[in-house]
């Protein structure tokens, strides 16, 4: 019954920033260039949102950037393991699928993380330093995957297909966050075909209780 309680002004205001992200998505595609490019203009705006967390003194202002760093995590990663892991398994081989596996154990990690901090109050005395802890082990992925596996990807894809493939894959990947998990869902694995099947049925909840969250009114 709480929902049905809230003010209409709160439930237009969330509604409003939550399709303001989705529409700035799309103009994203359009402007994207190769997919390493998508993956890291993600990591530097998981980066911002987690330094408004840490540095506001504002405890609205905290749960709200905290909101939008759960909401952009959680797609990127599960876009990563549908679009961009199979990819490199399938353009660099052996060594891409090792790649891929570890960078699956990275994740499985930071989704166990993300998920204890996504179901804190803003007012819990946890709620920074369990994001501090997240963002530690976030921090080393990201900086591996743009140091090591992104350059991987990007050759080996133009060794195989040449130009346009990689700006191709961006656009899957940007469009495949449309439809993913918009909070973070360990129990569905890294694996895509699993991963798919339980996105499909927990995507449209998230999306749901996504409305009714307070999101940063100019994200």
């Amino acid at each position: 019954m709480r929902l049905a309680t809230r003010p209409l002004a709160q439930i237009s205001h969330s509604q409003s920033a939550f399709t303001h992200s989705y529409k700035s998505l799309g103009m994203r595609i359009a402007a994207m260039s190769t997919v390493t490019e998508a993956i890291i203009k993600d990591h530097r705006e998981l980066e911002d949102y987690y330094n408004r967390v840490v540095n506001s003194n504002d405890a609205d202002q905290r749960v709200r950037w905290g909101n939008q760093f759960t909401w952009e995590l959680a797609r990127h990663s599960v876009g990563e393991e549908l679009i961009v892991y199979p990819a490199m398994e399938k353009y660099i081989g052996a060594k891409g699928k090792q790649l891929a596996d570890n960078d699956r154990e990275q994740h499985h990690q930071v989704k166990e993380m993300l998920k204890e901090f996504q179901n804190l109050k803003g007012e819990d005395p946890n709620y920074v330093p369990k994001l501090k802890e997240l963002w530690q082990v976030l921090s080393l992925h990201i900086k591996e995957e743009e140091r090591e596996d992104l350059p991987a990807l990007e050759q080996a894809i133009l060794n195989s297909k040449g130009d346009g493939e990689s700006e191709a894959l961006a656009k899957t990947f940007d469009r495949t966050k449309h439809f993913v998990p918009s909070r973070s869902h360990p129990s569905a694995g890294e694996n895509p075909a699993f991963e798919s099947v339980l996105g499909l049925m927990s995507a449209p909840i998230d999306k749901l209780a996504d409305l009714f969250r307070k999101f940063p009114e100019n994200s």
